[in-house]
């Protein structure tokens, strides 16, 4: 593969130095490797001439045969364009090109046969196709068969660069026959056991398919090889952190852990909490670093788990902290765990960016004497500063929320690296988690504690608007609160959403028993703080704000989410939302609130939602319809890599295969020295080499 890294597109036959800055600009191709590994988006059939009169605004392309019957130059200047009749003799089509005008009025001609080949579009009962391909009729020239499509940019477009051009460049490279000289890494033994096409053959199929067959054939060994590396990689970093970063060693249930389970519980622990206190006691024993994620949705009882951990840590005579992205969410931590700690005599205190000067002193050197056993904090945490006596558990809340780097100066905080537990309450699909957090062991809470009622989701349009508030006024009349969430502070005249301010007033007016508090992401802190707190304490019965109330508010009497314009919202966001209600023991409901006219896919977005209450389900379908690098938070939390072919949320079976493959032959080989896999770690290298290593950080 170097050897096609290290070989400029530019001196590609028919590139040159003026395209390949543009190729470059454009599309990040800079190499024949770039452009062998840029890969069509979907592929046409063009052994079929249609007829115009069978057009039925059903084919995304077609290819007809006939002849230009006039052209017409139309406008001046940069709005010129020139437009052309186009007759196969059972109708006509017009063609429309807005750029080289000069040049297309010289190529083509009126009574010779063409065959042009695009996109149709109807608009007023007319079909017409924008910048045809255009070619005289050969029958012998004719192309036949599966033809691929490339992505192109609206510059590459303006500057003639056609999907002609692109494949008249990979015709070229691949006829310099540099493809046939690649070395296949993949061990023969995955080549047998999966009955994979050479690497050689699957480039050039994935390109120019000899048929529907070897093109699928082609896919699935381009997909299996980037997935492949992607967790050979994970699993080899993974591998190379355990054996290098030895663990603290908690061999000891002492007093704290044990009295708090007999004497403090708030409520019994469900089957899925015992499991994951068992999962993280046995990583905690075990003498290698933990590094684990904890996935439960909202309410399932994570904050308790990350406590009965804690409890562990100082039965071993060590410091826990828990390190969460909101000021408002680490006071809610705080409050909770303390409360829940102190017949147990443990010292615990809050570190945020609003802790006072004389506060923050004591606090330091209370947690560097050990005097100081839990800290719950926000970033300042990750200060100099901050020094521990003896700190043996980090968790961290919602983690897609801190860089990397952040995450990695905890691990200065004590000479043997902390066991570490991220925490999250947006739920992962599978195979998203088995990817971006792959070298993380997962724990997942899948059950509610007892006595929580599922969330009663409808969807109801403005036309109901009246009904909704009704309802909502006889909640509120039950002495329940409720939330309204908007999507804008202010009204925008560009779009036609609802909008806080005016929401506000509105909710006043239709509500005037009743206080109304709002919060949105402008405020400072202090001030939204005090809007929570009227809410939190009952003293406000209704919460008008934006999204920022999707992480770190409980309020077990608030029963009912109101969202505007849901339909402007992800799945995944949604369902955070939605969290914030069904807290309490009473019935919950959430209202989305859409415009009456709903594109398909929107419509089926938001049934979902009104469909299951289960996360893991609402996350499985966001990333269906958005992909997983639009995932909340995925972008953060560790996306590193660019996926050219394979799927996260359609590839999930081979994302399994490649997993276990993967584990085996590091299980068995985990620096890939043996002879067989010399060729698999150069490869990896090439892949995934970085200037920076964060390969050693959770």
């Amino acid at each position: 593969m170097n050897e096609l890294q290290n070989m400029d597109i530019k001196y590609l036959h028919g590139v040159g130095p003026k395209r390949a800055e543009l190729l470059a600009k454009q599309l990040d191709i800079r190499s024949y490797y770039d452009l062998l590994y840029y890969f069509p988006f979907r592929y046409i059939d063009r052994s079929t001439i249609h007829r115009i009169c069978d057009l039925d605004g059903e084919l995304p392309y077609i290819q007809l045969r006939g002849k230009f019957v006039v052209f017409t130059p139309q406008g001046q200047g940069a709005k010129r364009r020139i437009n052309a009749l186009f007759s196969d003799g059972t109708g006509t089509i017009e063609c429309v090109w807005f750029n080289r005008v000069k040049q297309i009025q010289d190529a083509y001609h009126t009574g010779v046969e063409y065959v042009i080949f695009g996109k149709p579009t109807l608009f007023k009962g007319v079909y017409s196709i924008a910048h045809p391909e255009v070619d005289v009729y050969n029958p012998q020239k004719m192309t036949a068969g599966v033809r691929g499509m490339y992505n192109l940019t609206e510059t590459l477009r303006n500057r003639a660069f056609s999907q002609r051009t692109m494949q008249q460049l990979i015709d070229n490279l691949l006829s310099a026959n540099v493809v046939q000289r690649l070395a296949d890494p993949l061990p023969e033994k995955l080549m047998l056991r999966h009955r994979l096409m050479p690497l050689h053959e699957a480039l050039v199929n994935i390109h120019q398919p000899a048929s529907i067959d070897a093109l699928q054939r082609a896919q699935f060994r381009l997909k299996y090889d980037e997935l492949f590396m992607l967790q050979l990689n994970i699993l080899k970093y993974a591998s190379t952190r355990n054996a290098k970063f030895k663990g603290l060693v908690f061999n000891k249930v002492g007093n704290y852990f044990n009295r708090f389970y007999s004497e403090c519980l708030p409520f019994p622990l469900t089957g899925a909490q015992k499991r994951v206190i068992k999962e993280i006691r046995k990583d905690m024993g075990s003498g290698r670093q933990m590094n684990r994620l904890l996935q439960g949705d909202v309410g399932s009882g994570k904050t308790l788990v990350a406590l009965m951990c804690m409890l562990l840590a100082l039965d071993n005579d060590y410091q826990a902290a828990i390190m969460a992205p909101t000021e408002i969410l680490a006071t809610q931590h705080f409050e909770t765990i303390s409360s829940m700690v102190e017949p147990l005599g443990i010292k615990c205190a809050l570190l945020t960016g609003s802790t006072r000067k004389k506060l923050r002193e004591t606090i330091h050197e209370q947690l560097l004497s050990g005097e100081l056993q839990i800290i719950v904090g926000t970033h300042a945490l990750l200060e100099d500063v901050v020094q521990f006596y003896n700190l043996g558990l980090v968790i961290i809340d919602e983690q897609h929320r801190f860089g990397v780097a952040q995450r990695a100066r905890l691990w200065t905080k004590n000479s043997t690296p902390p066991h570490v537990l991220v925490m999250t309450a947006t739920p992962i699909p599978r195979t998203l988690a088995m990817t971006v957090y792959g070298d993380l062991d997962v724990s997942v809470i899948d059950e509610l504690p007892p006595g929580r009622k599922p969330v009663e989701t409808v969807l109801r349009t403005d036309q109901s608007r009246e009904a909704m508030y009704r309802f909502v006024g006889s909640q509120l009349a039950q002495g329940r609160q409720a939330y309204f969430v908007y999507p804008l502070i202010q009204e925008n005249e560009k779009l036609d959403l609802h909008d806080l301010e005016q929401g506000y007033q509105t909710i006043c007016e239709t509500f005037p028993s009743y206080k109304v508090c709002f919060v949105h992401g402008k405020m400072k802190p202090a001030e939204k703080d005090w809007q929570m707190q009227l809410f939190v304490s009952n003293q406000a019965q209704i919460m008008v704000a934006t999204t920022v109330i999707e992480v770190g508010v409980n309020v077990p009497n608030a029963s009912i989410m109101v969202i505007e314009n849901a339909e402007r919202f992800g799945l995944s966001q949604l369902h955070q939302l939605r969290g914030r209600v069904g807290r309490g023991a009473s019935q919950s409901f959430c209202i989305l609130m859409s415009k009456h006219q709903l594109a398909k896919e929107t419509k089926h977005r938001l049934m979902v939602m009104t469909e299951t209450n289960d996360g893991f389900v609402v996350a499985e379908e966001d990333m269906k319809l958005r992909g997983p690098g639009d995932m909340e938070g995925t972008q953060q939390s560790g996306i590193a890599f660019d996926l050219h072919i394979a799927n996260l949320a359609k590839d999930g079976q081979i994302v399994q295969l490649a997993r276990d493959d993967a584990r085996e032959i590091i299980d068995a080989d985990p620096s890939l020295a043996l002879p067989e896999h010399l060729m698999l770690n150069e490869r990896l290298h090439d892949l995934f080499d970085r200037k920076i290593d964060w390969s050693f950080i959770s």
